[in-house]
């Protein structure tokens, strides 16, 4: 078992890059994957998550290259797919086992999902019952609701789907799956997700209608292979932004992130806690927003998240509790039940992990209350097998009084490989 042990810092200086953006990688390896001709992607995450993707697209007939740091693949356009010999494993990715449901859903042929003991855990039915609408044919444990999911293609027609969450998981399966459907696909949210399906959609050259909440495409685009230059990712950033905000001395560069606006809720509600940051040097890469990041030590304020800005942070809110363990007053959480259903109970295993080192949480069915506080008392923490549980609570050790053991961190990978080794780089001891 992999764990990581962090001492106080005091201070976390100069300049870093993180690992490109997951969110974007996953999309880049599956448009590009049903693009016509090559598509070469620069910075794309290598992280386990996104490999799942890279496999799955090469048992299906992709033949994806590794050319020095970049990656180029070769795109057989939307009916070139084979059906594959083997389950497909998803390992932990949720973005990979929800969007290519949808985009199996319509292929001529049959296949089979699964992943790890996690995501064997996580609901699936948010994708599948409008995709069954649209007249997919998906089996699954619990009634559709657990993988392994089955899948056998069929002829899909277009939906108007009003999604009862604001889900980019459950909004790109049903998009990708509109690319094959009869007629036009819609989907409308209760407030806009994170939008990079259909940004990287149109940046290939499919047409997507968006108006307020509403997004809509119609069957049959050709999409067209091009250069992919993935953004650093603001969930990875996130973590050294919280560092750098509750650890004395520290002034911290962030370059090459991306802030899309979907995105960008971490940003919001750390400056609304009182914390110095600005972003620098904006432009747009590939069709997404990129900014470099700085950050500076501050002392932070209790707020109430809720509403609009929860799904646009709702990857970054177990640091952000950890900023709010270390604000002045009583920091409040809602309309975060997303949080329940993702690698792990996030409201619950945060709750829990943050009361082990002395701060006080009042746990809610959709979210917290965090009383500030310098952590205290033991220390150790656990990940339960989720990535962001474990940087979170690295984090929390950097500004603790001692030194901290997180344990069972080899999850890191999924999303932020060289995690700990870029912890060092920047702390001063």
């Amino acid at each position: 078992m992999k764990n990581i042990t962090v001492k106080k810092t005091k201070g976390l200086k100069g300049g870093i890059s993180v690992p490109g953006d997951k969110s974007i990688s996953h999309r880049a390896l599956m448009f590009a994957s049903i693009a016509d001709g090559d598509t070469r992607i620069k910075g794309l995450l290598k992280g386990e998550d996104n490999m799942a993707t890279l496999k799955a697209f090469r048992q299906m007939g992709i033949a994806i290259d590794e050319v020095g740091e970049d990656v180029v693949v070769h795109g057989k356009g939307l009916h070139g797919l084979k059906e594959p010999e083997d389950f497909i494993d998803a390992g932990n990715s949720g973005t990979t086992i929800r969007l290519i449901t949808g985009l199996l859903s319509g292929q001529k042929f049959f296949s089979t999902l699964t992943g790890d003991q996690y995501l064997r855990k996580r609901p699936m039915k948010r994708v599948i019952e409008p995709l069954s609408q649209m007249g997919a044919k998906i089996f699954g444990r619990e009634g559709g609701n657990k993988a392994p999911l089955a899948i056998a293609g069929s002829k899909l027609k277009g939906i108007t789907y009003n999604s009862p969450i604001a889900s980019a998981q459950v909004k790109s399966a049903i998009l990708l799956a509109g690319l094959y459907a009869d007629g036009v696909t819609t989907v409308t949210e209760p407030t806009v997700s994170r939008d990079h399906t259909e940004r990287m959609l149109t940046y290939f050259g499919a047409k997507i209608k968006r108006e307020g909440t509403k997004v809509s495409i119609e069957a049959g685009q050709k999409l067209t292979g091009r250069e992919i230059i993935v953004p650093g990712d603001i969930s990875s950033a996130a973590f050294f932004m919280v560092a750098a905000l509750i650890t004395d001395a520290s002034e911290l560069t962030i370059k090459n992130v991306g802030i899309n606006p979907t995105r960008t809720g971490i940003i919001d509600i750390l400056k609304e806690m009182g914390g110095d940051l600005k972003i620098l040097n904006e432009r747009e890469v590939s069709g997404e927003p990129v900014g470099d990041i700085i950050v500076k030590s501050s002392k932070l304020r209790s707020i109430k998240i809720k509403g609009d800005v929860v799904p646009r942070a709702i990857d970054e809110l177990p640091v952000v509790a950890v900023a709010a363990a270390f604000a002045d007053g009583t920091t409040t959480i809602r309309d975060a039940r997303e949080l329940r259903v993702k690698e792990t109970d996030r409201i619950g295993t945060m709750a829990a992990e943050l009361r082990k080192i002395g701060i006080e949480v009042e746990e809610r069915e959709d979210g917290m209350i965090i009383k500030g506080g310098r952590p205290i008392g033991t220390r150790d923490a656990k990940s339960h097998g989720d990535h962001r549980i474990a940087m979170s609570m690295a984090v929390a050790g950097l500004a603790g009084d001692g030194e901290m053991l997180v344990t069972d961190t080899e999850c890191i990978d999924t999303s932020f490989p060289g995690f700990e080794e870029l912890i060092k780089k920047v702390s001063s001891k």
